[in-house]
């Protein structure tokens, strides 16, 4: 109970990061692109970076929003004029994380300052973090439901990849690179994985009880909370792939 108490904001962090990452999850595994959260999380860390070092934290959101937006503009346009797209969206990863090492190169925190674009420690998250996401994430959930099946053709990846911009944006800040990946496969890959359930109802369940327990793991064990969330849902994931069944009608 006290453990509830003390960490109430990480957790409400937790449950606003697993409900809006899984929406889009199910999508970026229905089309293929795994690794698109990957590479879009990755572009978006450059901005996080780019403010550090040019602007000592200033205009972060803003500055990572806009290498966001532009890794999904590049994924967006490559969906219609590239082959093989998942070779693509993994040249756009290493262009992502090596442009995140030469910038930091130089600076005497840069190691770490990378780890923490990585995977961030959300443990203590307090009350005034979750004023931003929670109104965010929200309005990225209604305007997806609203409009997305709206749409078609290119602008309809362009919205698409336009929200998921928007989401990474804020979640790389707060949980890092990495985090959010898992958050958005590993949910989404094991509720696909059944019938039984409706598919988004059983992702949310299966990444609030990932992220939660996590969470709870490394504080008890005093481990780095955000390479303990990737390390439990991404052991999860393999574990759940090799013993379940593979569904053979994933449809959402």
């Amino acid at each position: 109970m006290q453990l509830i108490e003390l960490f109430w904001p990480a957790f409400m962090l937790a449950i606003l990061l697993v409900f809006v990452h899984t929406i889009f999850g199910l999508e970026i595994i229905k089309r293929g692109v795994i690794f698109t959260d990957l590479a879009t999380g990755q572009f978006a860390a450059i901005g996080v970076a780019v403010s550090l070092l040019v602007f000592d934290g200033e205009y972060s959101f803003i500055l990572t929003f806009i290498f966001a937006l532009l890794g999904a503009l590049l994924i967006s346009i490559a969906t219609y004029r590239v082959r093989n797209i998942e070779a693509f969206i993994g040249m756009l990863y290493a262009l992502g994380a090596s442009s995140i090492m030469i910038l930091l190169s130089n600076s005497p925190e840069g190691v770490e300052l990378f780890q923490k674009l990585q995977a961030s420690d959300i443990l203590y998250t307090t009350l005034d973090d979750l004023i931003e996401p929670g109104f965010l994430y929200i309005g990225i959930a209604i305007a997806f439901y609203l409009f997305y099946h709206k749409t078609k053709g290119f602008l309809k990846e362009l919205f698409f990849f336009g929200l998921l911009a928007l989401t990474v944006t804020s979640s790389v800040r707060l949980a890092g690179v990495l985090v959010v990946f898992v958050l958005l496969v590993v949910p989404a890959y094991i509720s696909l994985l059944q019938n039984k359930y409706t598919k988004l109802y059983f992702a949310w369940f299966i990444g609030y009880a990932i992220i939660i327990s996590a969470i709870i793991f490394s504080y008890l064990y005093d481990l780095p909370t955000g390479f303990t969330i990737v390390f439990v849902a991404s052991l999860t994931g393999v574990i759940s792939a090799l013993v379940l069944k593979r569904n053979s009608t994933n449809t959402l």
